[in-house]
């Protein structure tokens, strides 16, 4: 009998050292699922600074190009294309907000013809309040 009963709390504690409980697995599913709903608004705007401030250094390079194309040419070139062939720029310009190089609000002057001015053709709002068609 002794032997029996040695040999049954065995197999118990075997059985109870098995695995995790229904409750604990949805205790720590529940704790994860916290964490990443905190960390994704945190990663958005990370993302979407990146883009701003890529946007920010792309029109900054693009107006420097019309400048030199203009200081070297006395015109403004009538297409992005033609700084690319001018050597002004080594690709078109891309803009991240609307992941584009093709949809830009390009200014044209009346007086000189050719473009003056680039700007986002996007319509929505940056994090700072602006929007980014007034960069």
């Amino acid at each position: 009998m002794k032997r029996f009963n040695a040999l049954r709390s065995a197999r118990s504690r075997q059985h109870q050292v098995a695995g995790f409980t229904l409750i604990e697995l949805l205790v720590v599913l529940s704790i994860v699922a916290l964490m990443a709903s905190l960390a994704t608004p945190v990663v958005y705007k990370s993302i979407v600074r990146a883009k701003e401030s890529a946007l920010k250094e792309t029109l900054q390079v693009s107006r420097s190009a019309l400048d030199d194309f203009y200081s070297d040419r006395g015109q403004y070139p009538s297409s992005l294309s033609e700084l690319v062939e001018g050597k002004y720029l080594r690709s078109e310009p891309y803009d991240p907000i609307v992941e584009s190089s093709t949809e830009w609000l390009l200014e044209q002057s009346y007086e000189q013809q050719g473009i003056v001015d680039i700007s986002s053709a996007s319509n929505e709002e940056a994090l700072d309040g602006s929007l980014y068609s007034e960069w």
